[in-house]
Parts: C-alpha cells; sequence; structure tokens
C-alpha cells in the first residue's frame, strides 16, 4: 500500500522541480518605463536605457530589455561590458529619436554605442538619426558643421545580432561593426536621402563572420562598405538603391594596413545606384589587399559602374597624384552578373600599374546599354573569361 502512495507523491515533485526550474530559465526583463524613460520625443531618456542597460549587464542570468511603442528622444548612449551574461535581447517596438539639433551629438562620433559586449540581440524598431539638417550643413560648404555622428556601432563585440531594425536619415553611417566576431544583421532596412553626404549604409571593418542577410539599403554612399580587416564576410539577398552600391574599400589609405579576405557577395540588386559592385584603393603606396571575393548573381539596373575596379581613388587630387596604388587585388570572380548599364562602359577595370589584378575571373556575364552591348575598359588586369561574356572580356589572359 505505501509503495503504490509513494509514487503519486514522487511524480508530483518531479513536476514542481521541473515547474521551478522553468520558471528560472525566463529571462528577466527590464521595460525602459519603469526606469523613467518617456515616450514623448522631447524628454532625454538616455538615463533611463542605460539604467535598464547596468540592470541587465549586470545580471548573471539572461535578460531582456523592452521599448514598448512611443518615440525616445535619446542623447549619444554608450552601452558598456564586460557584463555577467552573454544573452541580452533588446526588444524594440518604439522608435528611438536623435536631438533635432545635430550640434548635439554631431562631434561625438556615434550616436548609439555597444563595446565589449557579447551575445546582445537588437530586434525590431526604428533609429530615427534626425540627420536632414547636418546634410544641408554640409552642402552649404559650411566650415564648422561637426563631422556628424554613426546611428549604431558595434566595436570589439562577439556573437551580436541586429534582426529586423530600421535606421532612418543617420548623420552619417547607418550601422558600423567594428572590430566584432560573429554578427549577423539581417531583415534591416537603411535609408536616407540618394544626395545625403557620407550615410553608409552597413560598414564592416577589422571583423570576422560577420553576415548580412535580406535586407534593403538605400542612402547617399555606399549600401555596404567593406573596409581594411574585414574577413570571411557573407552578404546576401540585399536590394541596394538609392546609394553607391556595395563597395570593398576604399583600401590603402594607410601605408599599413589590413587587408580583405574570403568575401562573398551573392543575390544582391542595384537600381539606379552610381556603383554595382565596387573594389577601390587610394592611389598611393600601401601594404593592403583584396583577396578571395566573390559576387555572384547580382542584377543591374540601370545602374553607372556595374562592375568596377578603381585603384586611383584620389579625392580632391590630395597626396596621391601621379602615384600608384600598393593595394594588391587578386582572385576576384565576378559570376553571373547581368542587367542594363547607365553608361557605355558596363565593366570597368582600372588596377595598379605597380601591383596588376591577378586570378580576375568572368562568368557569364551580360550587361546591357540603350539595347546595345555595353563596353568594357581594362587596364593591368590579367584574368580569364568564361561562359556567356557581354561585353567582350579585355582581361589579360
Amino acid at each position: 500500500m505505501s509503495t503504490s502512495m509513494s509514487l503519486p507523491t514522487s511524480f508530483l515533485t518531479f513536476l514542481l522541480i521541473l515547474f521551478f526550474s522553468s520558471s528560472l530559465a525566463i529571462p528577466l526583463s527590464y521595460n525602459v518605463l519603469s526606469f523613467g524613460a518617456r515616450p514623448d520625443g522631447r524628454t532625454d531618456s538616455a538615463k533611463s536605457f542605460l539604467a535598464a542597460w547596468s540592470k541587465a549587464c549586470g545580471s548573471a542570468e539572461a535578460a531582456t530589455i523592452y521599448v514598448p511603442r512611443g518615440r525616445y528622444l535619446l542623447h549619444n548612449a554608450v552601452f558598456q561590458g564586460q557584463c555577467k551574461n552573454n544573452d541580452i535581447t533588446i526588444r524594440i517596438d518604439g522608435t528611438l529619436v536623435a536631438p533635432a539639433d545635430y550640434h548635439v551629438i554631431g562631434n561625438a562620433e556615434n550616436w548609439i554605442l555597444f563595446e565589449h559586449v557579447s551575445g546582445v540581440s537588437i530586434n525590431g524598431g526604428v533609429l530615427d538619426g534626425q540627420g536632414a539638417g547636418l546634410w544641408a550643413c554640409k552642402k552649404s560648404d559650411n566650415s564648422n558643421c561637426p563631422s556628424g555622428a554613426t546611428t549604431l556601432r558595434f566595436s570589439n563585440s562577439n556573437n551580436v545580432v541586429i534582426n529586423g531594425l530600421a535606421s532612418v536619415d543617420s548623420q552619417k553611417f547607418h550601422i558600423v561593426i567594428n572590430g566584432c566576431n560573429h554578427v549577423k544583421v539581417q531583415g534591416v532596412k537603411v535609408s536616407a536621402s540618394g544626395d545625403s553626404p557620407n550615410t553608409d549604409g552597413i560598414h564592416v571593418q577589422s571583423s570576422s563572420g560577420v553576415t548580412i542577410l535580406n535586407s534593403k539599403i538605400g542612402t547617399g554612399d555606399d549600401c555596404v562598405s567593406v573596409g581594411p580587416g574585414a574577413t570571411n564576410l557573407w552578404i546576401e539577398n540585399v536590394a541596394c538603391g538609392p546609394g553607391h552600391g556595395i563597395s570593398i574599400g576604399s583600401l590603402g589609405k594607410e601605408q599599413q594596413e589590413a587587408g580583405v579576405q574570403n568575401v562573398t557577395v551573392t543575390a544582391v540588386t542595384f537600381t539606379g545606384t552610381k556603383n554595382g559592385v565596387r573594389i577601390k584603393s587610394w592611389g598611393r603606396p600601401s601594404n593592403g589587399f583584396a583577396r578571395n571575393i566573390l559576387f555572384q548573381h547580382a542584377l543591374m539596373n540601370n545602374v553607372d559602374n556595374p562592375i568596377i575596379i578603381d585603384q586611383n581613388y584620389c579625392p580632391d587630387n590630395n597626396n596621391c597624384p601621379g602615384q600608384a596604388s600598393g593595394v594588391k587585388i587578386s582572385d576576384v570572380i565576378y559570376q553571373d552578373i547581368h542587367g542594363t548599364s547607365a553608361t557605355e562602359v558596363g565593366v570597368k577595370l582600372d588596377c595598379s600599374s605597380k601591383n596588376p589584378c591577378t586570378g580576375i575571373s568572368l562568368e557569364d556575364v551580360k550587361l546591357i546599354y540603350k539595347n546595345q552591348p555595353a563596353e568594357a575598359s581594362c587596364a593591368n588586369a590579367d584574368g580569364s573569361a568564361s561562359g556567356f561574356i557581354l561585353p567582350n572580356s579585355c582581361l589579360k589572359t
């Protein structure tokens, strides 16, 4: 009799243990309203957001920071690690708004900065940089304009996810990934006026294992820019336009510089952009390099320079006229690139006279200009062509 009675008791004890274990596994949640944030678009809520971050970062357990609907004014904010846990989710249902007066954060370099963090995920939300005023200042040639703040920067961080975020009208770059490992950016929408200066959509440098997926980017500069020290980068299913295309570079600004390698750009669409897939380097000495690059499955819709390598980049002809780029470009594949060019020259490979491009491969390229084959222009470019090639290859074989 006692044995039969002990079975339900044991089972009940098991259920209680399971219940409490499951309860403990639920992440802690911190609502920014509980820390004094005001969703009125006028009251600076930076201290409230940082207070919520302090709690989440100081927790030994997984934690969530929740931002409800509404507009939250934020002056520049630095979310600093190291944290006691590696699982912090920031769920944003509202809009974070930068100060309308661009002087407030214009010289801060960053509006929102995450530094030395691990396992941080940002889900949803809108970041409104309110950059139009600063753009107008810069266009007026006013020498007193601040340089502008990057909207969102992750620096020296690991295992980061940015999912479903929208960034609009950044003063300068929208999203920067610097010195990071294993970052996933997906479902992001970036938008700024097509004539807004230096408003790169996503910039990646000194980072490894970055993936950019399923995103729509339209700005006044590069949709995605890849700086020195970027390795193992994957870009897929990105719609770009307006903007300057997807660019590796500019490289070679510094004489001693980390290279770029193992980059894949696939299933991308460019509409009305200045460039499609571009590699550019300064026309001056450097030990930099770009190698093992794959551009594939790209659709060009009325793009000025669908395929371009420019190793004579020299803004304002300052500190580089008459010099050759030291950056070595090698093993670049252009595969299944098709569509329309807005200029006669659809393929322009202008490589360094000191370090010619080598291992350039054109595979199934078809570019049309005004219902006629586009033209190709090559300088110091060695490689091969296969499959259907239009315009005819100008590579040295």
